[in-house]
């Protein structure tokens, strides 16, 4: 029987929501430092394609084994903000909305896993 890549893509996305999460307050905390560059981290889709975590060709529903390492980057600043006569590039408004989607796509994956791990427990036999 061959395990089940699930829980492993999504312990991966977990890891790259945590980054994020650092790099996201990280920012928030230096709002006020003066030459600070806001910094965000790859997207996970594309941390995705470009490590081997592809379907393999034996079976549309299985993972191969990857290493993602999250990339952090520095951000370029966004029209509203632009660089603050301090240097800064923090836009708080627009580090409030990360933390938001941060916390949405959490509580997506956390309540996936949850409902595959029930699914796989009603196939258990008691």
């Amino acid at each position: 029987m061959q395990p089940i890549q699930l829980f492993e893509l999504a312990s991966k996305q977990a890891e790259w929501l945590a980054t994020r999460q650092s790099v996201v307050a990280g920012n928030i905390a230096n709002v006020n430092t003066p030459g600070f560059k806001a910094k965000d981290v790859t997207p996970f889709q594309s941390v995705l394609e470009t490590t081997s975590a592809r379907m393999a060709a034996t079976h549309p529903g299985h993972f191969t084994e990857t290493e993602m390492a999250s990339r952090v980057i520095t951000t370029k600043p966004t029209e509203e903000i632009g660089v603050q006569e301090s240097g800064n590039t923090v836009g708080l408004a627009d580090e409030l909305m990360k933390e938001g989607q941060v916390k949405r796509d959490f509580e997506l994956n956390a309540g996936l896993v949850k409902a595959f791990h029930r699914m796989m427990l009603m196939t258990v036999k008691r």
